[in-house]
């Protein structure tokens, strides 16, 4: 009896395969042999890739190690650093003026400053290239997390532009030193004492108690009257008829007795110089006294260098004069100054008085 393919291939196929229980609709209950298959499945599994996490958990723990090891060691050795161009500064400055300049709280808010601008630094140079490669350990793609992260530093930047003007500015100040506290400094928008000096804000300590918050980033250009030294500049007015033999002689003999006393001898760097005539007028002369002193104490000497002079003049009989020009001296009064002087007209015979008179009309001779 003949088959046919349909038939055929049926009987290859054998009898139908049952419904399984879950096909039924009745839930099927895991048995111990299916417990004890994923149980097997998983061990193996874990026998398959427990090598990988191992030699990744050892990565990822010899890179913290590291990371951390690096940290300690670089923040130790900018501490040192730090500490001995403190004390290297100090050996030198104390014997010249860098000893009066800088006092010892400016140099530790300058070193601190310091300090912890490079310990941040390099703290986060290090602790950011360890996670990076933390992330690379395990197979993470880096290039989607670096691309957002310079999209956020954009976007911060521009929002916070003035936050990283002002802390860049800072740490420049800082770095070159170009004021500390103590200093007298004239930064634009304000004038004082600096009182503090931080990375973004300086604290300046106003001529009347006031006390001024300076975003670094707005200062554009200080003036330090506190580095160096300065100059106290007496001009002094004389009368045009004074001596200027007599009064060079006293001026002299005032800057040599101030320059031997105490303090002036501490506050003056130098003696103090008679320029000469600073301008010449018609009624009066301007003389010019020079000294340079310590920084921040020129107003103290030219108070106390007036205080003398005045003295000393009104001593020597010398008369100052109080402005660029001196005041006319007054003359005793004319009393026959507001008489007008006599008129030509007053005069009947005078040829003025003639040519003014009338016409007088010709008398007739006919009769």
């Amino acid at each position: 009896m003949s088959l046919s393919v349909a038939d055929a291939v049926l009987w290859a196929a054998g009898p139908s395969p049952s419904p399984t229980p879950s096909e039924t609709g009745t839930p099927r209950v895991p048995s111990l042999e299916d417990a004890q298959e994923s149980a097997t499945n998983a061990a193996g599994w874990v026998e398959q890739n427990w090598s990988t996490w191992l030699a990744i958990g050892l990565r990822v723990l010899l890179i913290l190690v590291i990371a951390a090891v690096l940290r300690v060691a670089v923040r130790r050795a900018i501490t040192k650093l730090i500490d001995r161009m403190s004390r290297t500064g100090q050996t030198v400055d104390g014997a010249g003026l860098g000893g009066l300049l800088v006092n010892v709280e400016r140099r530790r808010q300058r070193s601190q400053a310091i300090g912890s601008v490079l310990r941040s630094v390099a703290s986060f140079l290090i602790m950011g290239t360890a996670a990076l490669m933390i992330l690379s350990a395990f197979n993470i793609n880096l290039a989607p997390l670096l691309a957002s992260a310079g999209v956020a530093g954009v976007a911060i930047g521009f929002g916070a532009r003035n936050l990283v003007t002002d802390f860049l500015s800072g740490v420049f100040m800082i770095l070159e030193d170009q004021y500390g506290v103590g200093d007298s400094i004239d930064a634009g928008v304000a004038s004082g004492e600096v009182i503090e000096v931080g990375l973004r804000v300086t604290k300046l300590r106003g001529e009347g108690g006031e006390i001024w918050y300076v975003r670094n980033g707005e200062v554009k250009r200080i003036g330090n009257l506190s580095q160096g030294w300065a100059t106290a500049n007496v001009d002094v007015t004389v009368h045009a008829g004074e001596d200027l033999d007599r009064v060079k002689a006293t001026l002299d003999e005032v800057a040599e007795k101030m320059g031997a006393e105490e303090p002036w001898n501490e506050l003056l760097w130098g003696p103090i110089e008679v320029l000469g005539l600073d301008s010449v007028l018609l009624d009066s002369m301007v003389v010019r006294i020079s000294a340079k002193t310590m920084p921040g104490k020129s107003l103290t000497v030219e108070r106390e260098l007036r205080w003398r002079v005045k003295r000393a003049f009104d001593a020597a009989g010398i008369r100052i004069v109080g402005g660029a020009t001196a005041p006319v001296e007054e003359t005793s009064a004319d009393p026959t100054a507001s008489m007008a002087p006599p008129s030509v007209y007053a005069n009947a015979s005078s040829p003025q008085s003639a040519a003014a008179s009338p016409l007088v009309p010709p008398t007739s001779t006919t009769k």
